[in-house]
This record gives C-alpha cells, structure tokens and sequence, in this order.
C-alpha cells in the first residue's frame, strides 16, 4: 500500500481551495491530472434551490474518505488522491467537494474519480439539507444509475 503522503482527505467549513487540490496531486510520474468539483447548482427536480447545508460525523466521514482514497490508490494505481469536503452552508455556485487524482494514464484518473464519488455518495456519512423557496428539504443520497444527466434514480 501507498503511504499516507499521497492522501489528502479533510472535511471543513471554509471555502474549499482547488489550487491547493492541484498543487497537492502534482506528480513528476503523473501524464494525468483529473479534477472534479460538485458545486452548488441554483435548481432540483424543477425547484429554485436557495442553498444548500451539508451535516456530517466529522471523525467517521473521514475515516470512510480515507478508505476509498486508499481503494482508489491502490485500485487505478494513482500517483496521488485528494479530498475535501465542506459542511455547513454552501452558497450557490461554491464547491461542496474536491477530488483530484494524479495517475500516469487519463484513463486510470477517469475511472478512480467516478467510481470514488459513486462510492462517497453511497458510504459517508454527510447529509445535505437543500433549501427551496417554500420549503426545506433533508436529502438522502440515492444510487443514480451512471447515465449523464442524473437520471435514472432508484
């Protein structure tokens, strides 16, 4: 197993900062570099979605995202992984999480930063509150089958 050096995972209320997720993936044997950013979006399900708050169990949320950063290490054979996640409110257009994967092939990136978030929204424990304008919601994570558009929830 790859050390501890090449993970990053943290859960925090600050603005999350994807320079520092870049800088940190940054590898000499790297030829990929694969970045990803859930940001909040203005809409769900044809509602206007004013913002959004996330809850988690700090201490299991990132024993559960070390898991699957050293899965994916191991895995896709990365170079390098990072996690952040942020609690509390997150305002339209601002990043909820972060991961970036170094790996010396585009296609290992690809597939470590799909499955990983697959498996981040199935087994962590953070739990999203969406406010609309006339009501708010607890949001439960639901298995969405890989189509591209969000559809096909079950």
């Amino acid at each position: 197993m790859k050390n501890n050096e090449s993970i990053f995972i943290d859960v925090q209320q600050e603005t999350l900062n994807l320079q520092k997720a870049s800088d940190f993936v940054n590898h000499p044997e790297a030829g990929a570099v694969n970045l990803f950013v859930g940001t909040t979006r203005n809409h769900h399900d044809g509602k206007r979605v004013i913002e959004l708050y996330y809850d988690c169990y700090r201490e299991m949320a990132i024993k559960e995202l070390r898991k699957i950063a050293e899965k994916m290490l191991e895995k896709h054979d990365l170079k390098r992984i990072w996690i952040t996640h942020r609690t509390g409110l997150v305002p339209i257009g601002e990043a909820s999480i972060i991961l970036a994967v170094s790996s010396a092939h585009r296609k290992n990136a690809f597939e470590a930063t799909a499955e990983a978030m697959e498996l981040i929204k199935k087994e962590v424990p953070i739990w999203k509150k969406e406010r609309f304008g006339d009501e708010t919601v607890w949001k439960e994570e639901k298995l969405i089958e890989n189509d591209g558009e969000g559809k096909g929830e079950k």
